[in-house]
């Protein structure tokens, strides 16, 4: 790693803890990487050499020696520490000698034997000089002794044994507040400057104290007015501006000249000191006058004078703390069982071992860390370390650099090792793809190491010690450019053909391509986060353009090798070379700066291998379809709650087609022209892949149902029927999948509109057109077998012979029954648009075939009962059909030959009455419709009177009516009859004279109100020798009358009678054979009712002028 040449600039011994394999396996990582670096960074510092490294040593050896050399000292100077520790540790636990002891063997391995004898060697070195080093930074609050109000404080500080703190206090009056100064010999006590005039002094002056034994010694600190004289004049001035002092010179009048005055004074007892202690302490009164005398803040630490040198060969305390830490933490990592990062917590034994030797040394704060910063930071090279224990340190450090000035060496320490940090730092980060993978616990790592060098590169010490012009961002960017280049030739030598074969180097650049592909997907979904968010650095950018000058190389010097040499198999070689390149391509949209890009046109080198694709997509997705259709055994492919009723060859055959169209979305061929010739044939592949589909299911059809019976024929066509729709729904759908209009759209500059739709929508109309084709013909098929099923039933229902056997509703009940359980059957088996398909024939034909049997029916002998059944068969069918709604709508029913059948059956259907009563409606209609007076007209005054139920009818006049003698004039009279006859059996007619003439008979209203209710006035020219002549006849419906029907606004059970009315209706003269009603009423020759009527008014026919006319 990078810290193998960073140890190497540093002095002898600072990589005391890595053993010759980690320096040899860091010293190799550093020198792969660009020697730029090193000049960017400013350095020109030699590299030492390691003449303690030696090649040729087995491993044992090098541990052994590497024990020796290193460990032993360490240990050595540690048992030193413990037998010569001085002070409370500043962690909670207390550990006894044996405890660390026993710790420090676990930490450096070493066996009882070597510590027996380690710890002798210690006991017979020379103890050092113990020593307390005290710091009187401050005091505050202090006592005013002076007239001013102030004091001119001064500090003493001492240390005294037992015997010596005894004397002391004999030699005092006061035992119990005793000082010290005057009783203890100049040489032993020091003093700090005297502040003037001030009650919160400052001093931050360090005096070293040297004592023997620690639990006999306290340490005492006076603090003491200096007393000076001053002229009367000034005292004077004093009093004038401050009268409050008066009081203090009364007091300094009575004391001796040149006394200092007392302020107070701090004594600790050694042994109850910590390592280290930086507190406020009370100032202590010597009397009870003035208890409240201030604080005074010191810096205490306990330190050695004169360590033996020959524990660890005169290698510096920083170094020995150096190599202790490393070993703490190395040997606290191993003994974790978790495999999370470590995050600089040690245990007990090892923090209080490491606070004693630092005190012990005087390594100052900052020492210790740049110490841990140095140690963490190779440990970081070669264990898992949580990143913010190098955060910490940075910050500490940084703190540092401000307060206090660092020695020479530890300055070029620290610069070494933050510029060897960063050289690392950046080979992992041209390394990145393999030290930290696109996975969710590895890129948080590779952003932790980003902002570390962030960290670094901002510091005060990197700047001051690195004076070079550095820019992290292109440092960055540089070894992600040198990376991914070395990358690549690595990829590139993995992936070289083994052979010559063209196929051979097309799949080789295949393999190279997708995993470049692969890498830029990673540096574009996962990487490219982290380094825009701790360097600012799009890496998907930088390794894009650095991919697209390689890849364009690569492919067009691949490719130049297999011109004029396509063939099948080289351009299924190649068929991944041209996916991967269109993937890469497209990825070109996310690029944060836009530029000409080598892969921009990489599609033309493959226009050789295009037609080789198509024929390979065409061919497989046949042979598919071939073996979809062979296994098929045309059953519906889910029945159920949601049925599915195609078979499995139907959604095979989609799944078949849909290679082909993902084809046109891989190959994305920019050309417009040439993508416009690439749609044709695409669609003209898939057509006739689906022609080629029905053949094949025809085919499958006429295998499986030669030796099948009728309704597994039946249920295996609906199959094929529903396949078919399937299919044309498919094609329905495919300009949308295939996006014409965004072809056309692209096109449209170099294909005209016209051409565009007669090219390809034609192509589809074709092959759909087809499809319904074959459709309509399996539909046609099912059809025909249901016709004539259909007839047979119909013909059986009206066979003449059982027609008085069996009821109307029993004749038709086996067609129904048998529709229904059809119809039923088709509906399960068939989708809803081949049903509907398969519904309309079958109902025009259905009615086709009643109205072939109505004409059938010759002989007129049971032709209403005959056409009676038939229309109940035709309501029936007609509501089967419809079946409420699901089935076929009512327009699509009531067709016109519908209509005229229900007409001819309904009129047929008729009984003789109805027929008579739908007689008399035609004639009042035609009564109501006639125009003008061409045979005259008669007048009548007409009422019915509710009150006895009477109608009363008076005939008035009769005009213009036509000479019937041979003179010119006529013997006119008027005959009234109530028609029908049925509805009126006991009224006769009346015939009036040749004057005026009433008719008032008795007859209900309801029977007035009759269909076809009517009174009938005939006017005939009376004849005395011959027939009376007919002058003409009129018709009034009875619910004309006024009094037979209900007035407006009259109430319902109203009696009151109406007035009578006038009523002047033209003659009129029927026109002969002409009135169907009559012909059916005729050819019933067994109702004399119904012969009487027809012979009546046959007659009249032939008195008819309109006959005579004619």
């Amino acid at each position: 790693t990078m810290a193998g040449q960073s140890g190497q600039n540093t002095r002898k011994g600072e990589n005391l803890l890595q053993t010759p394999e980690q320096f040899e396996r860091n010293f190799f990582l550093s020198q792969q990487f660009s020697p730029v670096h090193s000049r960017k960074l400013g350095f020109t510092r030699r590299q030492r050499d390691r003449r303690d490294l030696k090649e040729d040593e087995n491993p044992e050896a090098k541990e052994r020696r590497h024990k020796e050399m290193e460990l032993k000292p360490l240990y050595k100077e540690l048992l030193y520490t413990i037998a010569h520790k001085m002070g409370k540790p500043a962690s909670a636990e207390v550990f006894t000698n044996s405890q660390l002891h026993q710790y420090l063997k676990e930490a450096f391995t070493m066996t009882d034997e070597e510590h027996k004898g380690l710890m002798e060697k210690v006991q017979n070195t020379e103890p050092p000089i113990n020593c307390l080093m005290v710091t009187v930074k401050e005091a505050k609050e202090i006592l005013g002794k002076d007239v001013s109000g102030f004091s001119d404080p001064y500090c003493l500080l001492m240390v005294l044994e037992e015997e010596e703190e005894k004397k002391s206090s004999r030699a005092k009056a006061k035992p119990s507040k005793y000082v010290v100064k005057g009783t203890v010999s100049h040489e032993k006590i020091y003093q700090t400057d005297i502040k003037k005039q001030t009650l919160n002094p400052i001093w931050n002056q360090t005096f070293i104290l040297e004592f023997e034994d620690l639990s006999s010694t306290t340490f005492h600190l006076e603090m003491w007015d200096k007393d000076e004289e001053v002229s009367l004049t000034q005292k004077l001035e004093e009093i004038k501006t401050n009268l409050n002092s008066l009081r203090r010179m009364i007091k300094e009048a009575k004391k001796e000249k040149g006394t200092d005055d007392f302020l107070g004074n701090i004594v600790l007892r050694l042994q109850d000191l910590h390592c280290t202690e930086d507190n406020w302490y009370n100032l202590e009164p010597r009397t009870e006058t003035y208890p409240n005398r201030g604080k005074c803040h010191l810096f205490l630490q306990f330190i050695h004078k004169a360590r033996d040198g020959t524990l660890s060969a005169g290698r510096s305390a920083y170094t020995n703390y150096c190599g202790i830490l490393q070993q703490f933490v190395q040997a606290y990592i191993s003994k974790q069982q978790s495999s999370a990062p470590w995050k600089g917590a040690l245990c007990g034994e090892a923090q209080t071992l490491l606070e004693l030797y630092a005190t012990q040394n005087d390594l100052s704060p900052f020492l210790q860390d740049l110490a841990k910063w140095v140690a963490y930071s190779k440990l970081y090279q070669s264990l898992e370390v949580d990143s913010s224990v190098l955060f910490h340190q940075l910050t500490s450090i940084e703190y540092h650099w401000h307060q206090q000035e660092l020695p020479y060496q530890q300055k070029q320490e620290l610069g070494d090792s933050l510029h060897g940090f960063l050289q690392y730092g950046l080979c992992l980060v041209s390394k990145y793809r393999d030290i930290f993978p696109p996975t969710p616990s590895a890129t948080p790592k590779l952003h932790t190491l980003l902002r570390i060098l962030v960290q670094i590169c901002k510091t005060q010490a990197f700047q001051k010690l690195n004076p070079a012009n550095f820019e992290l961002h292109n440092e960055v960017h540089d070894a992600i450019v040198t990376g991914t280049e070395e990358w690549f030739t690595i990829k590139k030598g993995l992936h070289q053909p083994m052979t010559k074969d063209l196929t051979e180097i097309g799949s080789a650049l295949a393999r190279l391509i997708a995993e470049v592909q692969e890498d830029i997907k990673h540096n574009k979904d996962v990487w490219n986060r982290v380094f825009v968010s701790a360097v600012q650095v799009d890496v998907f950018t930088v390794v894009y353009q650095k991919f697209d000058s390689l890849l364009a190389q690569e492919v067009k010097a691949t490719l130049s090798i297999m011109e004029d040499q396509m063939e099948l198999n080289l351009s299924k070689s190649l068929f991944p070379v041209y996916l991967s390149l269109q993937a890469i391509h497209k990825d070109k949209a996310f690029l944060q700066k836009r530029g000409l890009l080598q892969l921009t046109n990489f599609h033309e080198g493959f226009r050789d291998a295009l037609p080789y694709w198509l024929n390979q997509a065409f061919s497989t997705t046949l042979d598919r379809v071939v073996k979809a259709v062979q296994v098929d055994q045309l059953q519906p492919l889910q029945v159920g709650a949601v049925p599915i009723k195609h078979s499995s060859s139907a959604v095979d055959l989609v799944a078949c087609i849909q290679p082909i169209c993902h084809l046109w979305d891989q190959l994305s061929w920019p050309d417009p022209e040439e993508a416009f010739m690439l749609m044709v044939k695409l669609t003209e592949d898939v057509c006739k892949i689906v022609v080629n589909y029905c053949h094949l299911l025809k085919e499958r059809v006429r295998v499986l149902s030669e030796n099948s019976d009728h309704s597994i024929a039946i249920n295996m066509l609906c199959v094929v029927v529903n396949d078919l729709e399937y299919l044309r729904s498919v094609l329905t759908r495919l300009p949308s999948q295939l996006n014409w209009e965004g072809l056309r759209i692209r096109t449209q500059s170099v294909i005209g509109q016209s051409q565009f739709e007669n090219t390809l929508h034609s192509q589809l109309q074709q092959a759909k057109s087809i499809l319904c084709k074959e459709i309509r013909s399996a539909l046609d098929t099912l059809g025909k077998q249901l016709n004539t099923d259909i007839e047979t039933h119909v013909r059986s229902m009206s066979t003449r012979r059982r027609i008085p056997s069996k009821s109307t509703e029993d004749a038709a009940a086996p067609l129904m029954r048998y529709l229904e359980q059809e119809l039923q059957y088709m509906n399960e088996n068939l989708v809803q648009e081949n049903f509907n398909s398969l519904l309309t024939p079958l109902w025009q034909n259905s009615v086709k075939i009643l109205y072939q049997v109505t004409n059938q029916h010759s002989q007129q002998e049971g032709l209403m009962v005959f056409c009676q059944r038939l229309l109940y068969t035709l309501q029936c069918l007609e509501q089967c059909f419809h079946a409420d709604g699901n089935g076929l709508p009512q327009k699509a029913l009531h067709s016109d030959e519908y209509k005229n059948l229900k007409a001819h059956l309904t009129h047929h259907s008729l009984t003789s009455h109805q027929l008579i009563e739908k007689f008399f409606k035609r004639k009042i209609s035609e009564q109501v419709n006639y125009q003008g007076e061409k045979y005259g007209a008669v007048t009548l005054l007409t009422s019915y009177r509710k009150s006895d139920q009477r109608l009363h009818i008076e005939v008035l006049n009769a005009v213009s009516l036509l000479p019937m003698d041979s003179n010119g004039l006529s013997d006119p009279f008027v005959r009234l009859c109530l028609e029908p006859n049925h509805v009126f059996p006991e009224i006769e007619p009346r015939c009036t004279q040749y004057k005026s003439f009433s008719l008032c008979t008795n007859t209900k209203s309801y029977k007035c109100q009759t269909p076809g209710a009517c009174l009938v006035v005939t006017v005939l020219d009376h004849d005395t020798l011959r027939p009376d002549d007919f002058e003409g006849e009129a018709f009034l419906a009875l619910e004309d009358v006024p009094g037979v029907s209900k007035q407006e606004g009259e109430e319902v059970d109203s009696q009151m009678d109406s007035a009578p009315e006038q009523i002047r209706l033209p003659l009129m003269h029927p026109k002969p054979n002409e009135d169907s009603i009559l012909k059916l009423l005729e050819s019933r020759r067994g109702e004399r009712e119904a012969q009487a009527f027809v012979k009546k008014r046959r007659q009249r026919e032939k008195q008819s002028q309109e006959a005579a006319q004619q």
